[in-house]
Protein backbone atom coordinates (compact mmCIF):
# COMPACT_ATOMS: atom_id res chain seq x y z
CA UNK A 1 0.00 0.00 0.00
CA UNK A 2 1.22 3.49 -0.85
CA UNK A 3 0.78 5.10 2.55
CA UNK A 4 2.11 8.43 1.31
CA UNK A 5 -1.08 8.92 -0.72
CA UNK A 6 -3.11 8.72 2.48
CA UNK A 7 -1.27 11.64 4.06
CA UNK A 8 -1.03 13.90 0.99
CA UNK A 9 -3.59 16.71 0.73
CA UNK A 10 -6.60 16.18 -1.52
CA UNK A 11 -7.28 19.14 -3.80
CA UNK A 12 -10.44 21.05 -2.86
CA UNK A 13 -11.18 18.89 0.17
CA UNK A 14 -10.68 21.57 2.83
CA UNK A 15 -12.64 24.12 0.82
CA UNK A 16 -15.63 21.78 0.42
CA UNK A 17 -15.68 20.93 4.12
CA UNK A 18 -15.42 24.61 5.03
CA UNK A 19 -18.57 25.30 2.99
CA UNK A 20 -20.37 22.45 4.75
CA UNK A 21 -19.27 23.79 8.13
CA UNK A 22 -20.54 27.25 7.19
CA UNK A 23 -24.00 25.94 6.35
CA UNK A 24 -24.07 23.74 9.45
CA UNK A 25 -23.55 26.82 11.60
CA UNK A 26 -26.64 28.34 9.98
CA UNK A 27 -28.66 25.35 11.22
CA UNK A 28 -27.48 26.02 14.77
CA UNK A 29 -29.31 29.34 14.89
CA UNK A 30 -32.17 28.23 12.66
CA UNK A 31 -33.51 29.11 9.22
CA UNK A 32 -36.65 31.00 10.28
CA UNK A 33 -35.05 34.44 10.56
CA UNK A 34 -31.33 34.05 9.74
CA UNK A 35 -29.01 36.73 11.05
CA UNK A 36 -26.77 38.64 8.61
CA UNK A 37 -23.80 36.54 9.72
CA UNK A 38 -25.65 33.38 8.62
CA UNK A 39 -26.24 34.69 5.11
CA UNK A 40 -22.59 34.01 4.30
CA UNK A 41 -23.02 30.29 5.02
CA UNK A 42 -26.03 30.12 2.73
CA UNK A 43 -24.31 32.03 -0.06
CA UNK A 44 -21.23 29.83 0.26
CA UNK A 45 -23.33 26.71 -0.24
CA UNK A 46 -24.93 28.19 -3.35
CA UNK A 47 -21.55 29.23 -4.76
CA UNK A 48 -20.10 25.75 -4.17
CA UNK A 49 -22.68 24.10 -6.44
CA UNK A 50 -22.88 26.94 -8.98
CA UNK A 51 -21.45 24.73 -11.73
CA UNK A 52 -23.82 21.81 -11.10
CA UNK A 53 -27.44 21.02 -12.10
CA UNK A 54 -28.44 22.16 -8.60
CA UNK A 55 -27.22 25.71 -9.20
CA UNK A 56 -30.51 27.48 -9.93
CA UNK A 57 -32.56 25.83 -7.21
CA UNK A 58 -29.91 26.24 -4.52
CA UNK A 59 -29.26 29.88 -5.42
CA UNK A 60 -32.98 30.61 -5.09
CA UNK A 61 -33.18 28.60 -1.85
CA UNK A 62 -30.23 30.47 -0.33
CA UNK A 63 -31.72 33.83 -1.28
CA UNK A 64 -35.19 33.01 0.05
CA UNK A 65 -33.80 31.51 3.26
CA UNK A 66 -31.62 34.53 3.96
CA UNK A 67 -34.73 36.68 3.56
CA UNK A 68 -36.76 34.48 5.93
CA UNK A 69 -39.16 33.48 3.16
CA UNK A 70 -38.12 29.89 2.44
CA UNK A 71 -40.54 26.96 2.11
CA UNK A 72 -40.06 23.18 2.27
CA UNK A 73 -38.81 22.94 -1.32
CA UNK A 74 -36.09 25.49 -0.55
CA UNK A 75 -34.98 23.57 2.53
CA UNK A 76 -34.89 20.36 0.47
CA UNK A 77 -32.66 22.06 -2.10
CA UNK A 78 -30.26 23.17 0.65
CA UNK A 79 -30.13 19.63 2.05
CA UNK A 80 -29.45 18.28 -1.45
CA UNK A 81 -26.60 20.74 -2.00
CA UNK A 82 -25.00 19.84 1.33
CA UNK A 83 -25.33 16.12 0.54
CA UNK A 84 -23.82 16.64 -2.91
CA UNK A 85 -20.81 18.44 -1.44
CA UNK A 86 -20.15 15.68 1.07
CA UNK A 87 -20.68 13.18 -1.75
CA UNK A 88 -17.89 14.87 -3.70
CA UNK A 89 -15.67 14.64 -0.62
CA UNK A 90 -16.51 10.94 -0.34
CA UNK A 91 -15.66 10.32 -4.00
CA UNK A 92 -12.35 12.19 -3.77
CA UNK A 93 -11.32 10.23 -0.68
CA UNK A 94 -12.37 6.89 -2.16
CA UNK A 95 -10.39 7.66 -5.31
CA UNK A 96 -7.34 8.35 -3.14
CA UNK A 97 -7.83 5.08 -1.26
CA UNK A 98 -8.19 3.13 -4.50
CA UNK A 99 -4.95 4.62 -5.74
CA UNK A 100 -3.20 3.81 -2.46
CA UNK A 101 -4.33 0.17 -2.30
CA UNK A 102 -4.49 -0.46 -6.06
CA UNK A 103 -8.02 -1.79 -5.97
CA UNK A 104 -10.65 -0.53 -8.46
CA UNK A 105 -14.36 -0.08 -7.94
CA UNK A 106 -16.99 -2.05 -9.80
CA UNK A 107 -19.18 -0.46 -12.45
CA UNK A 108 -22.16 1.65 -11.44
CA UNK A 109 -25.53 -0.05 -11.56
CA UNK A 110 -27.40 1.09 -14.65
CA UNK A 111 -30.99 0.44 -13.61
CA UNK A 112 -32.50 0.96 -10.16
CA UNK A 113 -35.02 -1.57 -8.96
CA UNK A 114 -38.69 -0.67 -9.10
CA UNK A 115 -39.48 -0.41 -5.40
CA UNK A 116 -42.87 -0.02 -3.78
CA UNK A 117 -44.44 3.42 -3.78
CA UNK A 118 -44.28 5.16 -0.41
CA UNK A 119 -47.38 6.77 1.17
CA UNK A 120 -46.92 10.41 0.15
CA UNK A 121 -48.81 11.79 3.14
CA UNK A 122 -46.34 10.21 5.57
CA UNK A 123 -43.38 11.57 3.66
CA UNK A 124 -44.95 15.03 3.69
CA UNK A 125 -45.54 14.79 7.44
CA UNK A 126 -41.95 13.75 8.08
CA UNK A 127 -40.64 16.56 5.89
CA UNK A 128 -42.83 19.06 7.71
CA UNK A 129 -41.36 18.08 11.08
CA UNK A 130 -37.82 18.28 9.73
CA UNK A 131 -38.50 21.74 8.31
CA UNK A 132 -39.85 22.88 11.69
CA UNK A 133 -36.58 21.68 13.22
CA UNK A 134 -34.56 23.64 10.68
CA UNK A 135 -36.57 26.80 11.29
CA UNK A 136 -36.01 26.58 15.06
CA UNK A 137 -32.35 25.56 14.81
CA UNK A 138 -30.54 23.39 17.28
CA UNK A 139 -30.49 26.17 19.85
CA UNK A 140 -34.26 26.49 19.57
CA UNK A 141 -35.34 22.88 20.07
CA UNK A 142 -37.63 22.02 22.98
CA UNK A 143 -39.62 18.96 24.03
CA UNK A 144 -42.80 20.11 22.32
CA UNK A 145 -41.05 20.55 18.97
CA UNK A 146 -39.09 17.31 19.19
CA UNK A 147 -42.18 15.44 20.39
CA UNK A 148 -43.83 16.24 17.08
CA UNK A 149 -41.89 13.34 15.57
CA UNK A 150 -43.69 10.72 17.69
CA UNK A 151 -46.98 10.56 15.76
CA UNK A 152 -45.13 10.63 12.45
CA UNK A 153 -42.90 7.72 13.49
CA UNK A 154 -45.89 5.77 14.84
CA UNK A 155 -47.74 6.19 11.55
CA UNK A 156 -44.70 5.09 9.54
CA UNK A 157 -43.88 1.97 11.57
CA UNK A 158 -46.37 -0.34 9.78
CA UNK A 159 -44.86 0.57 6.40
CA UNK A 160 -41.90 -1.73 5.58
CA UNK A 161 -40.89 0.49 2.66
CA UNK A 162 -40.34 3.38 5.09
CA UNK A 163 -38.30 1.45 7.63
CA UNK A 164 -35.07 3.22 6.79
CA UNK A 165 -36.53 6.71 7.24
CA UNK A 166 -38.53 5.61 10.29
CA UNK A 167 -35.46 4.35 12.12
CA UNK A 168 -33.57 7.52 11.27
CA UNK A 169 -36.34 9.83 12.49
CA UNK A 170 -36.90 7.80 15.65
CA UNK A 171 -33.23 7.82 16.59
CA UNK A 172 -32.76 11.46 15.65
CA UNK A 173 -35.77 12.55 17.72
CA UNK A 174 -34.56 10.54 20.72
CA UNK A 175 -31.14 12.15 20.49
CA UNK A 176 -32.65 15.62 20.28
CA UNK A 177 -35.04 14.92 23.16
CA UNK A 178 -32.11 13.95 25.38
CA UNK A 179 -30.53 17.35 24.60
CA UNK A 180 -33.54 19.60 25.21
CA UNK A 181 -33.76 22.49 25.67
CA UNK A 182 -31.27 23.49 23.00
CA UNK A 183 -30.73 26.95 24.49
CA UNK A 184 -28.89 25.42 27.47
CA UNK A 185 -26.57 23.13 25.51
CA UNK A 186 -22.89 23.75 26.17
CA UNK A 187 -21.84 21.69 23.17
CA UNK A 188 -23.84 20.95 20.04
CA UNK A 189 -22.88 18.05 17.70
CA UNK A 190 -23.16 20.40 14.75
CA UNK A 191 -21.89 18.12 11.96
CA UNK A 192 -23.74 15.05 13.21
CA UNK A 193 -27.14 16.69 13.55
CA UNK A 194 -26.77 18.40 10.19
CA UNK A 195 -25.88 15.01 8.66
CA UNK A 196 -28.97 13.38 10.15
CA UNK A 197 -31.23 16.27 9.16
CA UNK A 198 -30.06 16.51 5.54
CA UNK A 199 -30.16 12.73 5.06
CA UNK A 200 -33.68 12.51 6.47
CA UNK A 201 -34.81 15.41 4.27
CA UNK A 202 -33.67 13.60 1.13
CA UNK A 203 -35.26 10.33 2.23
CA UNK A 204 -38.64 12.08 2.37
CA UNK A 205 -38.47 12.53 -1.41
CA UNK A 206 -40.37 9.76 -3.25
CA UNK A 207 -37.91 7.27 -4.71
CA UNK A 208 -34.85 8.68 -2.93
CA UNK A 209 -34.15 5.43 -1.09
CA UNK A 210 -35.37 3.09 -3.80
CA UNK A 211 -33.17 0.02 -3.84
CA UNK A 212 -30.83 -0.62 -6.71
CA UNK A 213 -31.17 -3.75 -8.79
CA UNK A 214 -30.73 -7.00 -6.88
CA UNK A 215 -28.99 -9.97 -8.50
CA UNK A 216 -28.15 -13.44 -7.21
CA UNK A 217 -24.74 -14.57 -6.00
CA UNK A 218 -23.61 -18.20 -6.27
CA UNK A 219 -20.11 -19.10 -5.18
CA UNK A 220 -17.75 -19.02 -2.21
CA UNK A 221 -17.84 -16.39 0.51
CA UNK A 222 -14.57 -15.80 2.40
CA UNK A 223 -15.11 -13.78 5.61
CA UNK A 224 -12.57 -11.10 6.53
CA UNK A 225 -13.94 -9.76 9.79
CA UNK A 226 -16.88 -8.36 11.73
CA UNK A 227 -17.64 -4.71 12.39
CA UNK A 228 -19.97 -4.45 15.40
CA UNK A 229 -22.21 -1.39 15.87
CA UNK A 230 -23.83 -1.04 19.28
CA UNK A 231 -26.53 1.33 20.49
CA UNK A 232 -28.43 1.41 23.78
CA UNK A 233 -31.44 -0.26 22.17
CA UNK A 234 -30.03 -1.99 19.09
CA UNK A 235 -27.01 -3.88 17.79
CA UNK A 236 -25.78 -4.65 14.28
CA UNK A 237 -22.99 -6.90 13.05
CA UNK A 238 -21.60 -6.28 9.58
CA UNK A 239 -19.41 -9.02 8.11
CA UNK A 240 -16.93 -7.89 5.46
CA UNK A 241 -15.98 -10.64 3.04
CA UNK A 242 -14.62 -11.57 -0.39
CA UNK A 243 -17.05 -13.28 -2.74
CA UNK A 244 -15.70 -15.60 -5.45
CA UNK A 245 -18.32 -16.36 -8.15
CA UNK A 246 -18.74 -20.03 -9.01
CA UNK A 247 -18.62 -19.26 -12.74
CA UNK A 248 -15.25 -17.56 -12.32
CA UNK A 249 -14.47 -13.92 -12.85
CA UNK A 250 -13.23 -11.16 -10.58
CA UNK A 251 -13.74 -11.59 -6.82
CA UNK A 252 -15.89 -8.91 -5.19
CA UNK A 253 -15.90 -7.19 -1.82
CA UNK A 254 -19.29 -7.68 -0.18
CA UNK A 255 -20.97 -7.14 3.18
CA UNK A 256 -23.60 -9.08 5.11
CA UNK A 257 -25.41 -7.43 8.00
CA UNK A 258 -27.66 -8.63 10.80
CA UNK A 259 -29.58 -6.39 13.19
CA UNK A 260 -31.42 -7.01 16.46
CA UNK A 261 -33.08 -4.85 19.11
CA UNK A 262 -31.60 -5.18 22.57
CA UNK A 263 -32.08 -4.09 26.18
CA UNK A 264 -29.45 -1.65 27.41
CA UNK A 265 -28.28 -4.16 30.03
CA UNK A 266 -26.99 -6.59 27.40
CA UNK A 267 -23.47 -5.55 26.45
CA UNK A 268 -20.12 -7.08 25.50
CA UNK A 269 -20.09 -10.72 24.42
CA UNK A 270 -23.77 -11.05 25.26
CA UNK A 271 -24.60 -9.17 22.09
CA UNK A 272 -23.78 -12.19 19.96
CA UNK A 273 -26.63 -14.13 21.59
CA UNK A 274 -29.08 -11.68 20.09
CA UNK A 275 -27.56 -11.89 16.61
CA UNK A 276 -26.62 -15.56 16.12
CA UNK A 277 -30.13 -16.92 15.53
CA UNK A 278 -30.49 -14.64 12.51
CA UNK A 279 -27.25 -15.34 10.64
CA UNK A 280 -25.31 -18.60 10.30
CA UNK A 281 -22.40 -16.62 8.83
CA UNK A 282 -21.39 -15.56 12.36
CA UNK A 283 -20.56 -19.18 13.22
CA UNK A 284 -18.42 -19.43 10.08
CA UNK A 285 -16.51 -16.32 11.15
CA UNK A 286 -15.71 -17.87 14.54
CA UNK A 287 -14.76 -21.21 13.05
CA UNK A 288 -12.63 -19.72 10.27
CA UNK A 289 -14.71 -21.25 7.50
CA UNK A 290 -15.93 -20.17 4.09
CA UNK A 291 -19.62 -20.24 3.17
CA UNK A 292 -21.06 -21.67 -0.03
CA UNK A 293 -23.79 -19.41 -1.38
CA UNK A 294 -26.57 -20.55 -3.70
CA UNK A 295 -28.51 -17.71 -5.38
CA UNK A 296 -28.02 -15.34 -2.42
CA UNK A 297 -29.59 -11.93 -3.20
CA UNK A 298 -27.00 -9.15 -3.44
CA UNK A 299 -27.41 -5.46 -4.25
CA UNK A 300 -25.28 -3.51 -6.69
CA UNK A 301 -23.62 -1.86 -3.68
CA UNK A 302 -22.30 -5.23 -2.50
CA UNK A 303 -24.77 -5.87 0.34
CA UNK A 304 -25.88 -9.48 0.67
CA UNK A 305 -29.54 -9.83 1.65
CA UNK A 306 -28.76 -12.72 3.93
CA UNK A 307 -30.87 -15.88 3.87
CA UNK A 308 -29.60 -18.87 5.87
CA UNK A 309 -31.48 -21.22 3.54
CA UNK A 310 -29.17 -20.16 0.69
CA UNK A 311 -25.88 -20.68 2.57
CA UNK A 312 -24.01 -23.76 3.76
CA UNK A 313 -20.71 -24.05 5.68
CA UNK A 314 -17.69 -24.58 3.46
CA UNK A 315 -14.05 -25.52 3.83
CA UNK A 316 -11.72 -23.92 6.40
CA UNK A 317 -10.62 -20.45 5.24
CA UNK A 318 -8.00 -18.67 7.32
CA UNK A 319 -8.64 -14.94 7.36
CA UNK A 320 -5.06 -13.79 6.80
CA UNK A 321 -4.65 -16.22 3.92
CA UNK A 322 -7.78 -14.70 2.36
CA UNK A 323 -6.38 -11.22 2.96
CA UNK A 324 -3.06 -12.06 1.32
CA UNK A 325 -4.40 -14.04 -1.65
CA UNK A 326 -7.95 -12.95 -2.48
CA UNK A 327 -8.25 -9.42 -1.10
CA UNK A 328 -5.72 -7.72 -3.41
CA UNK A 329 -7.70 -8.69 -6.52
CA UNK A 330 -11.19 -8.11 -5.14
CA UNK A 331 -13.23 -5.30 -6.69
CA UNK A 332 -15.04 -2.92 -4.36
CA UNK A 333 -18.68 -2.10 -5.02
CA UNK A 334 -19.94 1.34 -6.06
CA UNK A 335 -21.88 3.44 -3.56
CA UNK A 336 -25.39 4.76 -4.18
CA UNK A 337 -25.55 8.57 -4.50
CA UNK A 338 -27.68 9.04 -1.38
CA UNK A 339 -25.14 7.04 0.67
CA UNK A 340 -21.99 8.89 -0.40
CA UNK A 341 -20.58 10.40 2.77
CA UNK A 342 -17.04 10.36 4.24
CA UNK A 343 -18.30 8.59 7.36
CA UNK A 344 -19.36 5.63 5.22
CA UNK A 345 -15.83 4.87 3.98
CA UNK A 346 -14.70 1.48 5.31
CA UNK A 347 -12.20 -0.22 3.00
CA UNK A 348 -10.71 -3.61 4.03
CA UNK A 349 -6.88 -3.53 3.90
CA UNK A 350 -4.04 -5.72 5.09
CA UNK A 351 -0.95 -4.09 6.58
CA UNK A 352 2.36 -5.84 7.21
CA UNK A 353 5.90 -4.72 7.85
CA UNK A 354 4.93 -1.70 9.91
CA UNK A 355 6.36 -0.33 13.13
CA UNK A 356 4.04 0.25 16.10
CA UNK A 357 4.18 3.65 17.80
CA UNK A 358 2.47 3.96 21.17
CA UNK A 359 1.67 7.54 22.08
CA UNK A 360 -0.40 9.37 24.66
CA UNK A 361 -3.31 9.74 22.27
CA UNK A 362 -3.26 6.08 21.21
CA UNK A 363 -1.56 3.69 18.80
CA UNK A 364 -0.22 4.42 15.32
CA UNK A 365 1.45 2.34 12.63
CA UNK A 366 4.48 3.65 10.77
CA UNK A 367 3.90 2.35 7.23
CA UNK A 368 6.61 3.08 4.64
CA UNK A 369 7.67 6.07 6.68
CA UNK A 370 4.13 7.46 7.00
CA UNK A 371 2.08 7.59 10.19
CA UNK A 372 -1.35 5.93 10.13
CA UNK A 373 -3.45 6.35 13.27
CA UNK A 374 -5.16 3.24 14.68
CA UNK A 375 -8.66 3.67 16.05
CA UNK A 376 -8.51 1.03 18.77
CA UNK A 377 -11.60 2.58 20.34
CA UNK A 378 -13.69 1.01 17.57
CA UNK A 379 -12.60 -2.49 18.57
CA UNK A 380 -15.67 -4.01 20.30
CA UNK A 381 -15.55 -5.36 23.84
CA UNK A 382 -17.46 -8.38 22.51
CA UNK A 383 -14.27 -10.14 21.42
CA UNK A 384 -10.72 -10.99 22.47
CA UNK A 385 -9.01 -8.29 20.40
CA UNK A 386 -7.61 -5.50 22.58
CA UNK A 387 -5.47 -2.41 22.12
CA UNK A 388 -2.59 -4.27 23.78
CA UNK A 389 -2.85 -7.07 21.21
CA UNK A 390 -2.87 -4.52 18.38
CA UNK A 391 0.26 -2.89 19.82
CA UNK A 392 2.07 -6.26 19.74
CA UNK A 393 0.99 -7.18 16.21
CA UNK A 394 3.08 -7.91 13.15
CA UNK A 395 0.18 -7.88 10.67
CA UNK A 396 -3.20 -6.17 10.86
CA UNK A 397 -6.35 -6.63 8.83
CA UNK A 398 -8.64 -3.66 9.26
CA UNK A 399 -11.02 -1.13 7.77
CA UNK A 400 -9.49 2.05 6.40
CA UNK A 401 -11.70 4.94 7.47
CA UNK A 402 -11.62 8.73 7.35
CA UNK A 403 -12.41 10.86 10.36
CA UNK A 404 -11.54 14.35 11.64
CA UNK A 405 -9.56 15.18 8.53
CA UNK A 406 -7.33 12.10 8.38
CA UNK A 407 -7.33 8.43 7.43
CA UNK A 408 -7.21 5.90 10.25
CA UNK A 409 -7.37 2.13 10.64
CA UNK A 410 -10.00 0.17 12.55
CA UNK A 411 -8.53 -3.28 13.39
CA UNK A 412 -10.62 -6.35 12.58
CA UNK A 413 -7.91 -8.93 13.24
CA UNK A 414 -4.22 -9.00 14.03
CA UNK A 415 -1.44 -11.54 13.70
CA UNK A 416 1.38 -11.67 16.26
CA UNK A 417 4.19 -14.05 17.10
CA UNK A 418 3.79 -16.27 20.15
CA UNK A 419 6.56 -18.77 20.86
CA UNK A 420 7.91 -18.26 17.35
CA UNK A 421 4.57 -19.08 15.75
CA UNK A 422 2.06 -16.67 14.15
CA UNK A 423 -1.15 -16.42 16.17
CA UNK A 424 -4.24 -14.58 14.93
CA UNK A 425 -6.65 -12.67 17.19
CA UNK A 426 -10.00 -11.63 15.72
CA UNK A 427 -12.45 -8.98 16.92
CA UNK A 428 -15.31 -11.30 15.90
CA UNK A 429 -13.83 -14.50 17.29
CA UNK A 430 -16.75 -14.93 19.72
CA UNK A 431 -19.44 -14.22 17.14
CA UNK A 432 -20.54 -17.83 16.75
CA UNK A 433 -19.67 -19.00 20.27
CA UNK A 434 -16.45 -19.55 22.16
CA UNK A 435 -14.63 -21.72 24.66
CA UNK A 436 -12.50 -18.74 25.70
CA UNK A 437 -12.85 -18.29 29.49
CA UNK A 438 -13.41 -14.54 29.29
CA UNK A 439 -15.98 -14.98 26.55
CA UNK A 440 -17.82 -17.72 28.45
CA UNK A 441 -18.03 -15.55 31.57
CA UNK A 442 -19.31 -12.58 29.60
CA UNK A 443 -21.93 -14.68 27.81
CA UNK A 444 -23.14 -16.20 31.09
CA UNK A 445 -23.58 -12.74 32.60
CA UNK A 446 -25.54 -11.66 29.55
CA UNK A 447 -27.69 -14.81 29.68
CA UNK A 448 -28.54 -14.11 33.33
CA UNK A 449 -29.49 -10.52 32.48
CA UNK A 450 -31.75 -11.61 29.62
CA UNK A 451 -33.40 -14.27 31.81
CA UNK A 452 -34.21 -11.70 34.49
CA UNK A 453 -35.61 -9.29 31.90
CA UNK A 454 -37.82 -11.99 30.38
CA UNK A 455 -39.16 -12.94 33.81
CA UNK A 456 -40.00 -9.31 34.59
CA UNK A 457 -41.62 -8.83 31.19
CA UNK A 458 -43.66 -11.98 31.74
CA UNK A 459 -44.92 -10.73 35.09
CA UNK A 460 -45.91 -7.39 33.55
CA UNK A 461 -47.79 -9.11 30.74
CA UNK A 462 -49.64 -11.40 33.20
CA UNK A 463 -50.82 -8.34 35.11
Amino acid sequence: MRADLLTDAVDGLDEALAVVDGFDQVLVGGLLRPQPAQAGGLAGLADAVAGSPLAGRVAEAAEKTAAGAADEDHFTALAAARTALLGSVHDALVARVEEAVGRPRGEESAAPAAGAEHPVNLLVAARGWLCDLARAGWQGIDHELVGGAAPVVSAMLPEPALRRLTALLDGFAAELAASCPGATLERIPVRRWADLWSRAMLLTLPGADRATAVTEATGRLLPLGVDLHEHATAVQAQVHAVFEPSEGGTPRLVRASVFAPKPDTVVGAGLWQLLRPHMSLLAAVSEGRAMELDSMPVTAEGDLIWDDARATPGEPAEVFTTARVALPTAVSAPVAPVDRHPARIAVPVLLEGYAVEEEEDGIAFRVAGERLAVDAGRVPAAGPLTAEAVASSAACLGLLRWDAGAFLLQPLAIERTVRKKPVAVHAGAWAGGTADKAGVRAEKAATDAVTVLRERAGRLLRK
